[in-house]
């Protein structure tokens, strides 16, 4: 019997290693990379192909898997919507996003869509409230990976913009930063359990974003090898401060250091030091390195500055998508010599996409306009002599019509009488094609896709209670006639890039029509992990080889 003890024990612990072998013998990658390339359109990666390198666009077009058709299917096509799709695989009427900001409908309060009055800013006790992933109400593909490995993955968020780094590092992440344009500084929130870690202290000490200001903004080969824009000089554009033409160079080394740090949102450096805010992150949490598959979510904000200023057309379009190409090269050189080639899984998207300046459209000859600024005033004139009340509409926003649900409620108006009269008024307007009272949408003859991107984009307590159409080429940019902007169902807002790269990652591509929803569909049966729990996407077929 002794001597059998010590044999059992053996077969015990033999037994134990197995299961503990087999617990960990998932097989995932190391570090799952996504790059949102905020406002990219599709036709980007084509339109300035023959003056990329080899090492960026390039590299994941031609060694990894293109999505030729990845559509969003939703509307409003806005970037926090299109961060929250990307992670969550879900729409605006069952994740909540509805628009970078909204209307509450029980309140009638204007909501951010990452505010938060909750929390503070790490390092700032004077900030009245900042950020968290709260408004968003369903899960992201990054928490279900933490879910999945009973939180041993890590998971980190950075962006210029704090919703592109908050809304896609999701409610478990163990950090997420984003830029204060007072300061320079990456930042955090209070949400977050590792406040200011030492390599974000030191990375902020660098100083970087004055530095990379003070170089300007020079174009990065001889102007006139910029073929694919329009003049340099255009009325479609609107410069930087103290700028009489909006010209290269842009010069900022002469602007206060208040003004240069806030001015690097609107450069390729902006890329530039997001990037470099990634590696640091990358660093200081070891990330990759574990036994557990991490995830860093990285968001470019600088290409949507860009485009809202200049337009697709322009040649600081053009400049910018040449410098971020060598940015994505450097940055999966990178990645290849720190996780190794074969260990990293990196895609590459778009929040959504943006149409081409109304004005020089129309110049062209080809139907476009703004809508009204005045609209808002003239429709409650006009329902003042209805309903003898002034301000029942509050705003329109992310293109629907919110009432003044406090006063109508006050008054005893009809609700639905004053939608059917505002409807009404609506449908005379030339330049809008559908007006949708979003309750009664079968009421109205809307063609797919577009009726089921309404439904999508529908969220009862933070929608507006019309939906409006605007016809193509016709957009409501708040009476600017300069840049562009974006949120229509239309392919020019619609169509963005999907790029995968890396670890199993067959090559090739797919014209079939992907949505939006797919990705994080897709990334949950590569990670062998739950989809978010709203997730209503499907699995990409012929991504992945068959090793896993």
């Amino acid at each position: 019997m002794k001597r059998f003890i010590p044999v059992l024990l053996l077969l015990l612990i033999a037994f134990s290693s197995c299961m503990k072998k087999e617990n960990h013998d998932v097989k995932r990658p190391k570090l799952v990379v996504g790059l949102i390339v905020d406002q990219m359109r599709w036709d980007y990666l084509y339109r300035f192909y023959a003056r990329y390198g080899d090492d960026g666009f390039k590299r994941l077009m031609n060694k990894g898997f293109s999505c030729e058709n990845t559509m969003l299917n939703y509307i409003p096509a806005n970037t926090a919507p299109g961060h929250a799709c990307v992670y969550t695989g879900s729409v605006p009427s069952i994740h909540g996003i509805a628009g970078n900001s909204w209307i509450d409908n029980m309140s009638g309060k204007n909501v951010y869509c990452v505010q938060d009055d909750n929390v503070r800013e790490v390092g700032d006790p004077a900030s009245t409230a900042s950020c968290s992933p709260r408004t968003l109400l369903t899960s992201t593909i990054t928490d279900e990976l933490r879910l999945a490995t009973n939180l041993k993955s890590r998971v980190y968020g950075v962006a210029i913009k704090d919703r592109g780094a908050i809304l896609p590092a999701g409610h478990l992440a163990n950090g997420a930063y984003w830029y204060n344009d007072r300061n320079g500084n990456f930042v955090t929130s209070t949400y977050y359990p590792n406040q200011n870690p030492e390599w974000l202290q030191h990375f902020n000490k660098r100083h970087l974003a004055d530095s990379l200001a003070k170089l300007n903004w020079n174009l990065l080969y001889a102007a006139n090898t910029y073929t694919q824009s329009s003049l340099d000089a255009t009325n479609y554009e609107k410069g930087f401060k103290g700028e009489k033409t909006p010209v290269f160079p842009h010069k900022t080394d002469s602007l206060s250091d208040s003004e240069r740090v806030s001015m690097i949102k609107t450069m390729p450096a902006g890329n530039t030091l997001t990037i470099e805010m990634a590696k640091a992150c990358m660093e200081g949490e070891h990330l990759g390195t574990g036994e557990y598959a991490d995830f860093l979510a990285v968001s470019l904000s600088s290409t949507d500055y860009v485009g809202h200023q200049f337009a697709p057309n322009s040649v600081e379009i053009e400049d910018m998508y040449l410098r971020l190409d060598q940015e994505i090269a450097s940055f999966l050189k990178y990645l290849d010599k720190t996780v190794g080639k074969d260990n990293y899984l990196f895609f590459l998207t778009a929040d959504h996409a943006g149409a081409h300046n109304a004005v020089y459209l129309e110049d062209l000859d080809v139907p476009a306009g703004v809508l009204n600024i005045g609209i808002v005033p003239e429709m409650n004139a006009y329902l003042k002599s209805k309903f003898g009340k002034d301000s029942i509409v509050n705003t329109i926003l992310n293109n629907q019509v919110f009432f003044n649900n406090t006063l109508i409620a006050k008054s005893g108006m009809d609700l639905d009488k004053i939608k059917a009269s505002t409807c009404e008024w609506l449908n005379k307007r030339p330049e809008i094609a559908y007006v949708v009272d979003m309750e009664r949408m079968d009421h109205t003859p809307v063609p797919e896709p577009i009726r089921k991107m309404i439904v999508n984009g529908y969220s009862r307590l933070r929608s507006g209670s019309i939906q409006l159409i605007l016809n193509p080429g016709w957009y409501d940019n708040g009476g600017k006639f300069t840049g562009m902007t974006h949120g229509a169902w239309n392919p020019y807002d619609t169509h963005i890039p999907l790029l995968w790269y890396g670890w199993h990652v067959m090559k090739g591509k797919t014209y079939s029509t992907v949505d939006m929803t797919d990705i994080s569909a897709t990334l949950a049966a590569i990670l062998h992990v739950q989809m978010p729990n709203g997730c209503i996407g499907k699995v990409i077929p012929g991504l992945m080889k068959n090793k896993h």
